[in-house]
C-alpha cells in the first residue's frame, strides 16, 4: 500500500509540475514576442522625424543658396557658406543613414522594397542637389555664371525631391501603422494559444489526475475491505489481521498529516479531516457534525455553490475550482476533487481533496491585468499622439496656405497689374505707379518675412536660440499688449546643435502661447542662466495657474497634447521639463538643456 501511495503522488507530483511548466512557458514566450514587436517599434519615430527633417534641410539648403548668389560683403558670405555647409553634411548624413542604417542615430538598417524603391527614385534628385550645393561652395564668386547654374540646378531638383521625400514619410509612417496592426494580431493569437493551453492542460493533465486519485482512492478502499474481511476470518488468521490494521492505521495518519482532505456524509456533514485542513479553517467542533460549507466560508454566496455541488455530484463525483473564505483570513481558491464512496455496507460517504491554489490564481490575474493594462495604455497613447500631430501639421499648413493667399498671393496680383498698366509715355503717372510699386514690394518682403518667422524664425538658423526668443518675445509684446520680457542673466550666447535649439525654442514658444492661450496671463518673464554643462531657461506667468496633477496625459484631450509634445520633445535632446503650479498662484516651467 505504502508502494501504491508513493506511485500516485510521485504521479502527481510530475503532472502538476508539467501543467505549472506550461502556463510559466506560456507567459515568457508572450512576454518575448510582444517585447520583440514593441522593439522593432522604438526607432520608427526617429525615422520618420528624420525622414520629415529631410524636407526642412533641402528647404535651408535652397535658402542659402539663393543668398549665396546675392552681393553681399564677404563676411556675410563666409557665414552663409559654413551654415550651408553644415546643412548640407548633416542632410548627407541623414539620407544615408535613412538608407543604410546609423547606430548613432538609432535607424535599423534594413527597409522594405518599397522605401528602397522610393529612394532609388528621389536619389537623382538629392544627388544634383548635394552636387550643386558642393559647386557653389567651391565657387570664388559666388554670383557669376557657374554659382548661378549651380543655383538654377538646385531649384529646379527641390520640388521632385519634396514630392518624392513626403512619398516616404508617409510610406515609414504606413509601415508603423501596420507594426501596430501586427502587435493586436498577435495579441489575439497569443490569448488564443494560452486558452487552447489551458484546455489541452484541462484534457490531459487535470482530468486524468482526478482519475488518477480515483483510481488510487477506490484502491484503498479496496484494501479496507480486504482488511475487514481478514478480521472476520478464523484466529488463525488473527496475526495477520492485526498486522493489515496497523498498516491501515499508519496509512490514515499519514493520510491525517499531510493530505489536505476532508471526509462527508451525503448531507455535507464533515465526519473526518485531516491536520492541513484543520489547521487552515479550525472548526470548533467535529464531533457535533459540523456543515462543510459552514466551516470553510462566511460568505453566503460560496456556501451556496458548495451546497450545490455537493447535492449535484454526491454521486457521480466532481473535479474543479472553488473558492472558501475562512473565518479566520482572506479568501483562498482550492482546486477541489469530490470523490464518492462505500465505507461500509449501505454507508455512503464523499472525500474531498484539495489543492491549495491561491498564489498561482492571484499571480496569473496579476499578469492578465498588467498586460492588458500595459497594451492598452501603449495603443491609446500612440493613436492619440498621431491624431494630434495630425490635426496639428493639417492646421498648420491651412495658415501658412491662408496667410500666402491671402496676404502675398494677393500683393503680388496688385503688383502685376500695377506693372503692366504703366504707360512710359506719360512719366508724371509712371512714376507714381513705381513709387507704389516700390511700397508695395516692402509689403511684399515684410508678409514674407513674416510667413517665414512664423515657420522658423531666421534669427534662429542665422543668429541662435537667444536672438530668437528675444525677437519672440518682443513679437508676441508687441501683438498681443501683454508685458512679455526676455533675461539673459549669465549672457549667455553660444550656438547649439540646430536640433536642439529649434526644439528648445518651440518648447518655449509652446509655453507662452499657453500662458496666454489658457492662463490669461498678462506677464511673462523667460529667464535664461547657464553653467559649463547645463542651460536652463525659466518661463513664469502670473495667470491663473491649474493642478499638474490633474492632468490625464493618457487621455490627451484638449490641452493635454501640447504638454505631452512639450515632453517628448525635451526628450529628444537628452533635456529634462519641470512644472510648477497652483490654482490662482501662476505657473513657472523650467527647461534643463545639457551642453556638449
Amino acid at each position: 500500500m505504502a508502494t501504491l501511495d508513493q506511485k500516485t503522488f510521485s504521479k502527481l507530483r510530475k503532472l502538476y509540475i508539467i501543467a505549472l511548466s506550461l502556463i510559466a512557458l506560456s507567459v515568457v514566450a508572450s512576454q518575448v514576442l510582444v517585447r520583440k514587436f514593441l522593439n522593432d517599434q522604438t526607432a520608427d519615430s526617429t525615422v520618420i522625424n528624420i525622414a520629415g527633417r529631410q524636407r526642412m534641410l533641402s528647404q535651408k539648403i535652397t535658402k542659402e543658396a539663393l543668398l549665396l548668389t546675392r552681393p553681399s560683403d564677404s563676411a556675410k558670405i563666409q557665414a552663409l557658406q559654413d551654415s550651408l555647409s553644415a546643412t548640407r553634411t548633416l542632410w548627407h548624413n541623414s539620407h544615408l543613414a535613412l538608407q543604410n542604417g546609423s547606430d548613432s542615430l538609432h535607424i535599423p538598417a534594413v527597409n522594405t522594397a518599397r522605401i528602397n524603391q522610393l529612394f532609388d527614385q528621389i536619389n537623382p534628385y538629392f544627388e544634383s542637389v548635394y552636387a550643386a550645393s558642393a559647386q557653389l561652395l567651391s565657387a570664388e564668386n559666388t554670383t557669376d555664371v557657374t554659382s548661378l547654374s549651380a543655383l538654377n540646378t538646385i531649384l529646379a531638383n527641390e520640388a521632385p525631391f519634396l514630392r518624392l521625400m513626403d512619398r516616404i514619410v508617409n510610406q515609414y509612417q504606413y509601415e508603423a501603422d501596420a507594426k501596430i496592426e501586427r502587435l493586436r494580431t498577435l495579441e489575439v493569437l497569443l490569448m488564443g494559444l494560452t486558452l487552447l493551453l489551458l484546455l489541452a492542460e484541462f484534457i490531459f493533465i487535470f482530468w486524468p489526475t482526478a482519475k488518477a486519485v480515483r483510481t488510487g482512492m477506490f484502491d484503498l478502499i479496496t484494501a479496507e475491505r480486504k482488511a475487514q474481511k481478514m478480521a472476520r476470518d478464523a484466529d488463525a488468521l488473527a496475526e495477520s489481521k492485526e498486522k493489515l490494521l496497523w498498516e491501515y492505521q499508519a496509512l490514515s495518519q499519514a493520510m491525517d498529516r499531510t493530505l489536505f482532505f476532508v471526509r462527508t456524509d451525503l448531507n455535507g456533514n464533515i465526519l473526518h479531516a485531516g491536520d492541513p485542513f484543520i489547521k487552515l479553517f479550525k472548526p470548533k467542533n467535529l464531533e457535533t457534525q459540523s456543515r462543510l460549507s459552514d466551516v470553510i466560508s462566511t460568505h453566503e454566496p460560496e456556501k451556496q455553490r458548495l451546497e450545490q455541488l455537493l447535492n449535484e455530484h454526491k454521486r457521480t463525483g466532481w473535479q474543479g475550482e472553488i473558492s472558501a473564505t475562512p473565518k479566520e483570513g482572506n479568501r483562498r481558491y482550492f482546486e477541489m476533487s469530490l470523490l464518492p464512496f462505500l465505507k461500509h455496507k449501505e454507508n455512503h460517504q464523499l472525500l474531498i481533496i484539495f489543492i491549495d491554489i491561491t498564489k498561482r490564481k492571484e499571480a496569473h490575474d496579476e499578469i492578465e491585468r498588467l498586460t492588458k493594462s500595459h497594451f492598452e495604455e501603449r495603443i491609446s497613447q500612440q493613436k492619440n499622439v498621431s491624431r494630434q500631430i495630425i490635426e496639428n501639421q493639417e492646421r498648420e499648413q491651412n495658415r501658412i496656405a491662408r496667410d500666402l493667399h491671402d496676404g502675398i498671393g494677393q500683393m503680388l496680383t496688385g503688383l502685376k497689374f500695377t506693372l503692366e498698366s504703366i504707360d512710359l509715355k506719360d512719366p508724371e503717372k509712371a512714376q507714381a505707379k513705381i513709387t507704389h510699386l516700390k511700397n508695395l514690394s516692402l509689403d511684399i518682403i515684410k508678409g514674407i518675412r513674416t510667413a517665414t518667422f512664423n515657420l522658423t524664425p531666421p534669427e534662429l538658423t542665422d543668429h541662435g536660440l537667444i536672438p530668437a526668443l528675444a525677437k519672440l518675445t518682443k513679437e508676441l509684446s508687441n501683438l498681443t499688449g501683454k508685458h512679455i520680457q526676455l533675461h539673459n542673466k549669465t549672457d549667455f550666447n553660444l550656438r547649439l546643435d540646430s536640433l536642439v535649439e529649434i526644439n528648445t525654442y518651440r518648447i518655449t514658444q509652446e509655453a507662452i502661447n499657453n500662458a496666454l492661450k489658457y492662463a490669461g496671463s498678462k506677464i511673462i518673464m523667460v529667464s535664461v542662466r547657464h553653467s559649463k554643462s547645463m542651460l536652463s531657461i525659466t518661463i513664469d506667468d502670473d495667470g491663473k495657474g491649474f493642478d499638474p496633477s490633474g492632468i490625464d496625459l493618457e487621455n490627451r484631450e484638449g490641452g493635454g497634447m501640447g504638454m505631452t509634445f512639450m515632453h517628448e520633445r525635451m526628450n529628444y535632446i537628452n533635456g529634462r521639463l519641470f512644472v510648477n503650479s497652483e490654482p490662482g498662484k501662476g505657473t513657472r516651467i523650467v527647461l534643463n538643456i545639457p551642453i556638449d
